[in-house]
């Protein structure tokens, strides 16, 4: 049984969700602050946390910060603030996607699903030659030397070693590394790639004879 931790400080929204996910065979676990929440998280397992932005004390942006820095589980956000900022923001500070209030039981319940199969399909090390891609240090290491990559970068790198041989579409790697909801544009997706082909090029990794470039489609690691 998949268990979720329900972060919200409203009393009712939480007993709402508690009642819907149980029915479709969720395990939840409940707390109206994002300190409880992250003190639950270090005692526990959980597949995913559903946190609210809008509570006292810690607000949901600090929480999911503090969440990322301590784990790797899917966080979905749901609240009632639909702002085009406040969703980049979010995604910003680590979540995997955003839900506002009111929402729509079977979409929430589509969401988390899709959430979860990105997770399961993860991976969190991923050796390629000289290099390697260590999720859980958040590190990267080329001839055994750790280089330094922005969260960005990061990211688009994991996605095309996760996805090797695999076209990916300026629009995939944008809905992945961005998050939905956002107005990332393509020139600004084909800039952090630049970057992450100087610096691995700059640590000695024979970048150009993996990552080309679709013209007019996106790009491909080739192994």
């Amino acid at each position: 049984m998949k268990k979720i931790l329900l972060i919200d400080d409203e009393q009712r929204m939480l007993d709402l969700l508690e009642l819907y996910l149980t029915s479709r065979g969720f395990e939840c676990t409940k707390t109206i602050s994002g300190k409880e929440g992250i003190e639950l998280l270090n005692k526990e397992n959980f597949n995913l946390v559903l946190l609210d932005l809008m509570m006292p004390i810690m607000d949901g942006w600090e929480t999911c910060k503090k969440i990322r820095n301590l784990s790797n589980v899917p966080i979905i956000i749901l609240t009632a603030r639909n702002d085009k900022v406040d969703i980049v923001k979010g995604l910003k500070q680590g979540a995997d996607d955003y839900v506002t209030k009111p929402f729509d039981e079977n979409e929430l319940l589509a969401r988390i699903e899709a959430v979860l199969r990105r997770s399961g399909n993860h991976q969190h090390r991923i050796e390629f030659n000289n290099l390697v891609w260590d999720d859980l240090h958040h590190h990267i290491l080329i001839n055994g030397k750790e280089i330094q990559l922005t969260p960005i970068e990061f990211s688009l790198l994991g996605l095309f070693l996760q996805n090797q041989g695999i076209l990916l579409s300026r629009e995939l790697l944008i809905e992945k590394v961005w998050g939905y909801n956002t107005e990332t544009e393509y020139r600004t997706v084909d800039s952090h790639i630049r970057n992450l082909r100087e610096k691995l090029r700059k640590a000695d990794f024979p970048i150009n004879d993996h990552l080309t470039t679709i013209y007019g489609l996106g790009y491909r690691w080739l192994s």
